[in-house]
């Protein structure tokens, strides 16, 4: 029992791994960057690194400098807080299907949804008779683990950094585009539905609160407009994947 839970671990980890490649190169340059940033601005190295465990939100962690710089202020950072994790809840709520019946896993996956775990695990295409729990938990353990070495390595050589370090967290744009083409590319057949859903409800936003508040309304709207449409988009994904197996039996 225990070997074969060990061989579905160790299979889950070889098909997340890959997927988890882009948010390597992020997490380890923009942790990096947040390491140097906490050491640069006087925090000792531990700091930084119990910081990337404990907290996990980068956003957060990058306030966090500034934070604990000023002076104390409970509600204001309570307040901070709810409002840069706020898109979160309409990331548990998409992922509330995906996650049911993961287990014991369910709980570190709700503690470590980032924004590019869930971009990954939301869109990923899971292999035929994988554990889908243990290959949720290989992405989310894996991300974290990028995030908390990039941290890391940013605290322990942060002394010793003399070149300009604006600009790295460029990187996490460069990765969702990136991450946006490639969902782009694998739903051109359905007419892009859920991509342009996205783009009109962010630009909406956008122009309604202006750049420093749509966030959170855009991911109401978007979730509110994939709700209604998701009976429409599961029945074209049933129509895709009855086309793919017809295929595949034409083929085989």
């Amino acid at each position: 029992m225990h070997t074969k839970k060990t061989q579905t671990a160790a299979s889950a980890f070889r098909a997340a791994f890959p997927l988890t490649l882009p948010v390597m190169a992020g997490y380890i340059f923009l942790g990096m960057t947040y390491g140097i940033l906490m050491v640069t601005s006087g925090f000792p190295v531990y700091y930084p690194i119990l910081t990337a465990v404990v907290v996990y939100t980068g956003s957060m962690e990058f306030l966090l400098v500034s934070i604990l710089l000023s002076p104390y202020h409970p509600a204001a950072c309570f307040l901070t807080a709810l409002m840069v994790g706020a898109r979160h809840l309409f990331y548990g709520i998409s992922m509330l299907d995906r996650y049911k019946g993961t287990g014991w896993k369910k709980f570190y996956l709700i503690y470590t949804t980032s924004d590019e775990t869930f971009a990954v695990n939301y869109s990923a295409a899971i292999p035929e008779g994988m554990d889908r729990g243990w290959f949720y938990f290989q992405v989310s353990l894996l991300d974290q683990i990028y995030w908390v070495t990039g941290a890391a390595l940013g605290a322990l050589s942060g002394s010793q950094i003399t070149f300009d370090t604006r600009g790295l967290d460029f990187v996490m744009t460069a990765m969702f585009v990136t991450i946006f083409l490639n969902q782009w590319i694998k739903d051109r057949e359905s007419g892009h539905v859920s991509e342009l859903t996205g783009i009109l409800g962010a630009l909406l936003c956008l122009l309604l609160f202006g750049p420093e508040r749509f966030m959170v309304p855009a991911m109401g709207v978007i979730l509110a407009a994939l709700t209604i449409l998701r009976p429409w988009l599961l029945k074209q994904e049933k129509r895709r994947n009855e086309i793919q197996d017809t295929e595949e039996r034409r083929n085989g």
